[in-house]
């Protein structure tokens, strides 16, 4: 190189160098004794050189002055990433030389003994910021970044689309430095740009719903009850957080997915415990009966398939926190979540509620058995309220009978109604309360929003069923205005609705329309065969009909009504 050449090359070095130190200098990437961080040295006062040297430097470019890790990583990998990354490359090769804990930071080439490190602890301290060498807990790295990448995802940015401040390297892949500035940054850990809102995450995450969901939008701050949610973040808002309500880039409990907790529900809870958010779920998740989400960990998974084979319950099996809404009507379907159609085909995006309720409780191999003993045992919920049916409650479609002079308004014949008409909350707003809305939990079991006795030898009261006495008028009922009966049976012998009544319904798989019209089907631990073996109903036309059975001691052989 002609001299005049090489000192245009060093004065345009020294220039480079004296801007980065510029930005450094102020940095916790300065290690020299004027750092301003914990992580310092006890006497190296140039600022540059923990990174690069002037002269013999390390054959991975850059001027680097440290020597490459040995080290063998796990990378990171998920059931649901696309990504296949291996081990690290290019720029961030060199970031792990000291952020992975296996070389002493002020080990430097051509330099012995190593810079002594304030505090005693030569290599970087516990923290997010030591990696180590399992990176499976990491944002995944030195991936190609990828058109066939973004098409295969799904929910991913086109190369090229996102800002240029957020560079792949030459090799088009994602490194440490594509989020991340090294040398001159003014925001939180160095970022290449302000994560308000998580706005270094969207630039490539588009997933679908997000700008409109509550999490994105919220204005919400911390109570200062129980523990900051964000205690490590410089944002007080859901919405400033975006992401990182829930997600954190670097050294997470949650590993796949990079969840904050390892525990599912305490990604929820943080919030969601009256903390932040204004509704208590959490509280509605400790009572009696509820959807007991903390009895799994890492079990749920979310490319399972639809209908569950192990049983469990996560808040992700019926919410998409990056899909959920405020403001919902109660009733209204959850965002973007999958579902099983009253078919028993899989659906992408549940319509009705009860869509994802069939997840569980209907196909699965590992529903909850059924809580009566019936004539016609079955707990399958999506043979129960299947339309074609000889009865069943109108979830899927409106009922069969045109004629029930019971219901109050506005409900009439052609109403459908959903699973959380009754099986809510018991102080949500939708009963009278002032709780949050949706199956989370109850006093009353099974998760029902109002009380509902199924037990024998009940004595009457609005109280008692309340939960059917909410749709059906109770002084139609015991005013005998659809069966000429009723009073006799629910107060006169103190029997329960329960023990005629199926009420999710009967399957046409068991049942049929003559002994199985109006929900009967008879609770068999209280009423039995009569003297003649037959237990049966016949249905002879409108409120007409008969009865074959021993009940309370009583022998009905064609009893007639």
């Amino acid at each position: 190189m002609k001299p005049v050449f090489r000192i245009l090359a060093t004065i345009c070095l020294l220039g480079l160098v004296a801007s980065a130190n510029a930005g450094v200098k102020d940095s916790l990437h300065n290690l020299s004794t004027s750092g301003s961080g914990n992580v310092k040295a006890t006497s190296a006062d140039r600022i540059c050189e923990f990174c690069h040297i002037a002269h013999s430097a390390s054959s991975s470019g850059s001027l680097w002055s440290r020597r490459n890790s040995l080290a063998t990583y796990i990378p990171y990998s998920s059931t649901t990433a696309v990504a296949q990354p291996g081990q690290p490359t290019g720029t961030s090769v060199l970031c792990l030389s000291c952020h992975d804990g296996t070389i002493a930071l002020g080990e430097i080439l051509n330099r012995a003994p190593a810079h002594s490190m304030a505090g005693g602890s030569n290599a970087m301290p516990p923290g997010r910021a030591n990696q180590g060498i399992d990176l499976s807990d990491d944002h995944p790295i030195s991936f190609e970044y990828s058109s066939i990448l973004a098409s295969q995802n799904g929910e991913l940015a086109m190369p090229g689309t996102f800002s240029q401040a957020l560079p792949l390297d030459p090799n088009g892949e994602m490194q440490c430095t594509t989020c991340h500035d090294p040398h001159d940054s003014p925001y939180d850990k160095l970022l290449r740009i302000s994560n308000i809102g998580s706005q270094v995450c969207i630039e490539c995450h588009q997933e679908t719903g997000w700008s409109l969901t509550s999490h994105s939008q919220s204005v919400a701050t911390w109570n200062g009850q129980n523990q900051d949610p964000w205690s490590s973040s410089s944002y007080s808002t859901v919405g400033d957080n975006g992401c990182e309500n829930c997600h954190i880039p670097h050294a997470v409990a949650g590993g796949p997915r990079l969840l904050l907790h390892a525990a599912e529900e305490d990604n929820c809870a943080d919030c969601h415990s009256g903390n932040v958010a204004t509704d208590d779920i959490m509280s509605d998740i400790n009572k009696f009966s509820s959807h007991r989400v903390g009895d799994t960990t890492l079990v749920h998974d979310p490319v399972e398939p639809a209908v569950i084979d192990i049983r469990h319950v996560e808040c992700a099996d019926c919410h998409d926190p990056h899909a959920t809404r405020a403001g919902r009507a109660p009733g209204d379907t959850p965002a973007n979540v999958r579902g099983v159609n009253i078919s028993g085909s899989e659906v992408s995006a549940a319509v009705n509620t009860y869509e994802i309720c069939l997840r569980c409780h209907g196909d699965s191999p590992s529903q909850p058995l059924a809580r009566t003993p019936r004539q016609h045992d079955q707990s399958n919920m999506r043979l129960k309220i299947q339309p074609g049916n000889p009865s069943f409650h109108p979830i899927a479609s409106a009922g069969r009978n045109p004629d029930v002079p019971s219901l109050i308004t506005p409900l009439t014949e052609t109403a459908i109604i959903g699973c959380t008409e009754c099986h809510n909350s018991n102080s949500a707003a939708s009963v009278g309360g002032f709780g949050p809305e949706g199956p989370h939990g109850s006093t009353f079991e099974p998760l029902l929003s109002r009380n509902y006795i199924t037990v024998d030898n009940t004595q009457e009261s609005a109280s008692n069923y309340a939960l059917c006495y909410s749709c059906h008028s109770r002084n139609s009922i015991l005013g005998d205005a659809s069966f000429k009966e009723h009073d006799k049976h629910i107060r006169g012998e103190d029997t329960p609705c329960n023990a005629c009544h199926d009420p999710h319904g009967v399957s046409s798989t068991q049942g049929n329309s003559t002994n199985n019209s109006h929900l009967i089907n008879f609770d068999t631990s209280i009423v039995f065969p009569n003297q003649n073996g037959d237990l049966r109903f016949v249905d002879e036309g409108n409120q007409t009909g008969s009865c074959d059975l021993d009940c309370h001691g009583k022998d009905h052989d064609n009893k007639n009504y």
